[in-house]
This record gives C-alpha cells, sequence and structure tokens, in this order.
C-alpha cells in the first residue's frame, strides 16, 4: 500500500526464483479500505501466495517516493483482510495463516478401514484422521478430514459430519422426487413419504378431541340443567305448587291457564337479578320491586319472605283469590314463580302509592281534593261489594285498610294484599277464623266471636271513610286513650257535634255542608260497634254514589233513624294485639303490624 510501491515474493534462502508481486499505481486521493483495493486498485495492491511457499521477501522501491505517506507491504488473511481490515499503521500487526506439515518420520501405516487411509503418530497426543500427501519442494504430507467431515484433522475430535442436506449444492436429491436425509459421513436421497397416513391420522385425533371436547362440555351441561330443572322442581313443590294446582283446578279449571307461572330466569332478567336500585317498598309478606317484563310491560314483583307453613298458606291463598276476581278497581295478577327458593308474585304496577301516602303526603299538583276522596271511597266500597256479591264465590278481604288501597296514574284506586282473604260458600254467613287483622281497622265484633262476616269488611271501610274525611291515622299516639282510635274519636265526635272540628281544612273548603254530614253518618254507620245496625257494601256503594251524583245528599239520618248509643269501648293497645278464641281451639293469633305496608309502592 502506498504510492508507486513495489513487492516481491522470492523463493528461499537463496532468492534465486520469483513467485510474483504487485505494484500500487499512485494517487494522491485519500487512502481506501483493503475491500475497496480489490475493485479499484488505488494506492494498493494485491497479490494470492502460492500455498507452498515456505519464505518471502519484500522489497519497496523507490525508497523514497517524495511524499510523506508510508508505504506498506505485508503478508496477510485474506478473509480478514477483506472483512476486517480498515487503515494501515507504522504499528499496527496483521494475522496470517501457516499451513502445517507433518514428518515422515513420526507416523506408520495402519491397517485401512472404511475407505480412509488413517494414519496414528507415534505420539498419542495427536491425531491425523487422514493423510493428505501433498507434492512441493519438501513433499510434506499434512493431514486433512475425510470426505463428509470438516474441522481441525489435528485435534481428537477435530473432524465433525457435514450436513450435507442443509447446503442443495452438497446434495443431488430433488425435493419433488426425493427428498434428502443426512447420514454419516455423507447422504442419501429416499423418496417422500406418503402423507395421507398422517392426514389421516391428524385429522382423526383432531376430530377425537373435539368430539371429547364437545361430549363433555355437553354431558356438564346437561348435568347442570338436570340439576336445575330438579332444584326448580323441589322449590316448586316446596312453594306448594302442586296444591297451588289443585286449588286453581278446584275452584276453576280456566284459571290454571289465565294465571301465567313465570319462570325465574325472566324475573331475574327484569329486575336486574332483584338489585337493591329496583325495591320499591317493603311489605309484611315480602319485599316489591319494579321490574319490566321482555314485552315492556312495567310489572310489581313481590320477593316474598323466607317461607313457613302460615306464609306459604297466605301466598297460595292470595294466587287463588286474585285469580277469580277481574275489577277494575282490584289489583290484577299477572302470575306467579315458584321455582324460586321463595315464591314470586307479579303485579301491574301502580304508580301512585298508597292512599295513606297520598292523604299524608303533600301533593300540590294533584292535591286530595274532596271530589278525589268521595270518588276513591266510591271504587272501594265498588271493588268490595264485587268481592261480595259479584265474585264466583263470595270473598272476605278482611285486611282493608288505607295501606292497601293503591292509586294508579288517574288516581283510581285499586284494592290489594289478598293474603289473609277468604272465599266463603254463598250460602255463609260468616268465617269463623283465628283473628288476623291490622289495629285499628279490625271489627270489634269480630275480635270478640272470631267470626268473620260481610259486615267485617264494612267496619275496615268505615275507618278508611273516616281517614278520607279527617285526614288523621287510624291509630294516632298524640289523641287521649280512649280515642286513640280514629273509629272511636270521630264516632266521640260526632256524638259531641264536633264533626267540623275534626274534619280535613280542604274538606271544609271544596264540599258542601250536607255532603260532608251524609258521609260522616254514613261512615258512623259502618263504624256501629253491633254489626247487623250496619249497612251492607252494597247499601254504602248507592249512597256514596247518590252522595256523589245529587247536588243535595240524602237525609240519611231521617232514612235510617238514629244510631244506637255505642255502649262499648273499642278494646285498644299501642301496638300489636293478640285475641285468645274460644272457638274450639285454645291458640292465639297475632294481628298484623300498625306499619305494615301495602302490596305495591309508588317508585
Amino acid at each position: 500500500m502506498g504510492c508507486n510501491n513495489s513487492a516481491s515474493m522470492w523463493s528461499f534462502p537463496d532468492d534465486s526464483v520469483s513467485y510474483g508481486g504487485c505494484k500500487s499505481p499512485c494517487d494522491r486521493a485519500p487512502f481506501k479500505n483493503g475491500s475497496l483495493c480489490m475493485r479499484n486498485a488505488t494506492n494498493c495492491c494485491q497479490t494470492t501466495i502460492p500455498s507452498n511457499l515456505h519464505a518471502f521477501s519484500t522489497t519497496i522501491e523507490p525508497k523514497n517516493n517524495g511524499s510523506s505517506e508510508c508505504n506498506y507491504a505485508f503478508l496477510i488473511d485474506r478473509n480478514w483482510f477483506e472483512t476486517k481490515f480498515t487503515e494501515p499503521n507504522p504499528n499496527m500487526s496483521v494475522p496470517v495463516v501457516l499451513e502445517w506439515g507433518i514428518d515422515n518420520t513420526s507416523f506408520y501405516s495402519l491397517p485401512i478401514r472404511k475407505n480412509s487411509t488413517a494414519r496414528e503418530f507415534k505420539n498419542s497426543t495427536y491425531s491425523c484422521y487422514r493423510l493428505i500427501s501433498r507434492m512441493g519442494d519438501l513433499g510434506t504430507p499434512r493431514c486433512g478430514c475425510e470426505n463428509g467431515y470438516s474441522g481441525n484433522p489435528y485435534l481428537l475430535g477435530g473432524c465433525r459430519d457435514v450436513d450435507e442436506c442443509e447446503d442443495p449444492r452438497l446434495n443431488h436429491c430433488t425435493n419433488d422426487i426425493a427428498r434428502c436425509e443426512n447420514t454419516e459421513g455423507y447422504y442419501r436421497c429416499v423418496p417422500p413419504k406418503n402423507k395421507k397416513p398422517f392426514i389421516i391420522i391428524g385429522v382423526s385425533t383432531s376430530l377425537g378431541v373435539l368430539f371429547l371436547i364437545f361430549g363433555g362440555w355437553w354431558s356438564y351441561k346437561a348435568i347442570k340443567k338436570r340439576r336445575r330443572v330438579k332444584r326448580k322442581e323441589k322449590f316448586f313443590k316446596q312453594n306448594g305448587g302442586l296444591l297451588l294446582e289443585q286449588q286453581l283446578s278446584t275452584n276453576n279449571k280456566d284459571n290454571v291457564e289465565n294465571t301465567k307461572l313465570f319462570n325465574s330466569k325472566e324475573l331475574e332478567k327484569a329486575t336486574d337479578r332483584f338489585s337493591k336500585n329496583r325495591i320499591i317498598g317493603h311489605g309484611g309478606q315480602g319485599t316489591i320491586y319494579k321490574g319490566m317484563l321482555a314485552d315492556g310491560r312495567i310489572v310489581a314483583i313481590k320477593k316474598s319472605n323466607i317461607i313457613d307453613e302460615e306464609k306459604l298458606q297466605e301466598f297460595i291463598n292470595e294466587v287463588v283469590i286474585l285469580s277469580q276476581i277481574n275489577h277494575r278497581n282490584v289489583v290484577k295478577l299477572l302470575g306467579c314463580c315458584l321455582e324460586t327458593e321463595v315464591p314470586l308474585l307479579v303485579y301491574e304496577f301502580i304508580p301512585n302509592g298508597t292512599l295513606a301516602q297520598y292523604l299524608n303526603g303533600q301533593n300540590e299538583e294533584f292535591p286530595p281534593t274532596w271530589d278525589m276522596r268521595l270518588r276513591i271511597a266510591l271504587e272501594v266500597a265498588g271493588a268490595l261489594f264485587y268481592l261480595h256479591s259479584a265474585a264466583s264465590s263470595p270473598i272476605y278481604h278482611r285486611d282493608i285498610k288505607s295501606t292497601n288501597i293503591l292509586l294508579d296514574n288517574k288516581y283510581r284506586a285499586k284494592v290489594a294484599d289478598f293474603g289473609i282473604s277468604r272465599s266463603v260458600a254463598i250460602d255463609q254467613t260468616h268465617l269463623s277464623t283465628l283473628v288476623h287483622g291490622t289495629f285499628g281497622y279490625v271489627d270489634p265484633e269480630y275480635f270478640w266471636s272470631s267470626q268473620f262476616t260481610d259486615k267485617s269488611d264494612v267496619y275496615s271501610f268505615g275507618v278508611v271513610l273516616a281517614e278520607l274525611l279527617t285526614g288523621e291515622k287510624a291509630i294516632s299516639s298524640s289523641r287521649t286513650r280512649d280515642t286513640k282510635s280514629l273509629a272511636a274519636f270521630f264516632v266521640s265526635s260526632m256524638e259531641g257535634n264536633n264533626l267540623f272540628d275534626i274534619l280535613d281544612n280542604r274538606v271544609l273548603k271544596e264540599a258542601e255542608k250536607e255532603k260532608i254530614i251524609a258521609v260522616a253518618n254514613l261512615a258512623k254507620r259502618c263504624l256501629n260497634l253491633n254489626g247487623k245496625e250496619r249497612p251492607s257494601i252494597r247499601e254504602v256503594a248507592i249512597e256514596l254514589e247518590a252522595n256523589q251524583m245529587s247536588p243535595k245528599a240524602f237525609n240519611l239520618q231521617q232514612k235510617y233513624g238514629e244510631i244506637e248509643d255505642i255502649r262499648t269501648e273499642i278494646y285498644e293497645q299501642d301496638d300489636v294485639v293478640s285475641i285468645s278464641t274460644t272457638s274450639g281451639m285454645d291458640s292465639v293469633i297475632t294481628t298484623s303490624s300498625l306499619n305494615s305496608q301495602p302490596l305495591l309502592l309508588s317508585s
């Protein structure tokens, strides 16, 4: 390398035979690396050394080329020069590769084995797998790996098998006809394997695995479904499904078809899995949820409390009773679900809460006017008249109260909660039973005799009528002990000519005096302690309708005469009343709580 530099190679030791050399042309351009020297011989040249060269000498001419650049000549490994050499410097060193030979006196012949001319050194530290005789000045033999092997033949295990199949140039196999298979020291071409059996085996195995997976999944689903069906059957029997079907078919065969049996999944979806956000009320028998069915209907779903024998009877009774009723002023039962842990009842949704809430609330948009109060009273009386006279068999509600009277979107009354209601035969005059009901609404005569009649419902309605007139609650601790009951307080006030002192202010402002007196006298007659002296619910409905239609109230006092004095005080307690009955049993029954809630509440 350098400008006008020449290098020559000669034999050794007499330098008599020249083996060639090269001269670098002169170019003042900057030096270029070794890889460029091969393509563009500028300021450099290179030549190949014979393999049998034993020694060489270098001459650099001219000694001084008139420049400050250095001239170089060196022997170097060609591969390293082409890949790693960058630029020469005076102190650098470069690699060379020497080819070693073997002295003829250091080995002896061995038996030929497997097409090899192996020799073994007398010094066992070395090994020569294959002896190659090289012709040259000295004729020095050297070691080499056998065909099919590569590596260092001078080391034990230095020669390793070459995989001819990896390089297409090393084998003559054609992939379409034969495939290459490597062997020790060589290779062989073998016909391609028939892939069909492997494809068939692969497809069969895949199908088998899929079948096992699908079969396992199907079995799991089948077992799960079977368990779910058995669980639902268990709940259906536990919740009285068989008894309910028997009761419905006994009363009316068509009712079994009319009463829809909802499935649990449908009702869970309707209530977002009975989310707390869907709760709209708590009743004495369960929790009320607002839901929407798949067809878009808004419904109220009552989820019963933990079922015992008594609650189960009430549940079945309510379904049986409501399945016989079709009246616009009675809440409609859409169906039930018996396949859950506790039974579910599905009703039409009543949006405006209870009559008790309406009277005690502050509804400025739709206040409880006199006309609305009178209309609600007439609608409840009409519903009771239907239950007592027009139903397929007479029905006693047994729990008429303002919290069991619901108001729809037009504030029309809907009688609800038939859990303790009972059907009676047409010719039956009373129902002998343990006392049930809400304190403040229960007929005192029913307390004493344990005999519930249609006039017992009339008494409870009288309390509701008094609530409509006064806006007072059925039981109030703010009144005196003798008048904690609204019934006693109302009758006492009328007998003391203090009626207008206890009436609601809106009633006083809006209603005619004659109409107020007529409705008040009707309420007083309903609250008579003697059931025989009370009007029938039919008479109550007629008088209320007459009051609503006529500009002047009937003179009810003249028509029915003076009401005999109330000689007996109503048995009162602040909370829950327990009555001992003597009709063939010594058991004690407890009336429902004063704070018991209605079936449905407003959203």
